[in-house]
């Protein structure tokens, strides 16, 4: 549970830095008028939305994956077919 917490946290500091350089780079570009640099702002805010979308995408799946149960038989109670149970590993 706590790998999760500082996933979480290393995700919400890159990706708000990455934010925030994106977004000055954005207006400096905008008041400046140069493509260059309102390009690389508009790239920076995007990839920072893709970085917290992907570090919460990994973190649920984790926590996904840890929560089911793996390895476990359901047998049903009334067998009216003949069920042989096997074991998994």
């Amino acid at each position: 549970m706590e790998s999760y917490f500082k996933v979480l946290n290393a995700v919400k500091y890159v990706g708000g830095t990455t934010l925030t350089v994106g977004m000055a780079f954005f207006v400096f570009g905008l008041v400046i008028s140069h493509n260059l640099i309102t390009g690389l702002g508009m790239g920076a805010v995007v990839g920072a939305i893709f970085i917290f979308i992907i570090g919460v995408f990994f973190v649920v799946t984790e926590e996904m994956l840890e929560k089911t149960d793996k390895g476990t038989l359901v047998v049903p109670t009334k067998s009216a077919a003949k069920i042989i149970p096997f074991k998994l590993k």
